[in-house]
């Protein structure tokens, strides 16, 4: 592990590079440009709203309209990166066949490009929920939780990738196998509503969905809903560093192969 920060430090030139280069893609050829990373998130909290008024369901909270919109703002960082990843090796085949340079670098650029609009995003958020009057909690903790988060995203990024490069039928079970893990994190109803439909001595079970304390985390200190308890949050916070040591392992394990595989 190391010697791959190391291998990855000395190469920071090219890992900034492709940071900027996957930035500037994501908005090329529109008007706006990056803008769009500051509009989206109004965009997406005026269409919620919308929903929110017309389906008139909050779940008995007068404060659902923010409760949902933190849980969605979370869960894109997190789709957007399972999405990316999926095109993170084989959409840079040419540089992977013809330049020496650690592999890992491209799955790591894409998630910190992806940050960089989530953290612009969160501060719409916070305008948002300044505005709202919501209560925040210890926002001194939201580093901690946004890199935890980074770190799932980046651990599940270097799986995904490797398995689309052997495996080319990913992209299509991906896109099931989100759908699935959205509805069973608590995006839109609280992790209380989860709780109550399985037995207390296995509530932390719900937990090794590392979304679920993820979520709670977030709300936590954007919301200052209760916590579910330190050591269910640890499960999932666990979760995440240990999906990272596991991605980390598989993508150095098999990207010798990846030259031949593309």
């Amino acid at each position: 592990m190391l010697g791959l920060i190391k291998s990855i430090f000395g190469r920071r030139d090219l890992l900034t590079i492709l940071i900027g280069r996957n930035l500037k893609i994501r908005y090329k050829s529109s008007t706006l440009g990056f803008f769009w990373s500051l509009l989206t998130p109004v965009f997406l909290i005026t269409v919620y709203a919308i929903f929110a008024g017309i389906m008139k369901w909050n779940t008995g909270r007068k404060d659902f309209l923010e409760f949902l919109v933190v849980g969605v703002v979370v869960w894109q960082f997190l789709s957007v990166c399972l999405n990316d990843a999926l095109h993170t090796i084989t959409g840079h085949s040419n540089l992977i066949k013809k330049t020496a340079f650690p592999r890992s670098i491209l799955p790591l650029a894409m998630v910190l490009a992806n940050l960089v609009n989530f953290l612009l995003t969160t501060v719409v958020l916070v305008l948002f929920l300044a505005v709202t009057h919501s209560a925040f909690g210890n926002l001194l903790i939201l580093p901690v939780v946004i890199l935890t988060q980074s770190a799932l995203c980046l651990g599940l990024g270097l799986l995904i990738s490797c398995c689309n490069v052997f495996f080319r039928d990913t992209e299509h079970i991906m896109g099931v196998a989100t759908l699935a893990w959205f509805f069973l994190s608590p995006v839109f109803y609280s992790v209380q509503y989860q709780l109550e439909r399985i037995p207390a001595e296995l509530a932390w079970v719900a937990f090794l969905n590392p979304m679920t304390g993820i979520l709670c985390s977030y709300r936590g200190i954007l919301m200052s809903d209760p916590y579910p308890g330190l050591v269910s949050v640890g499960i999932s916070f666990s979760v995440c560093w240990i999906v990272l040591l596991a991605g980390v392992g598989v993508f150095q394990l098999v990207e010798s192969r990846f030259a031949d595989e593309l």
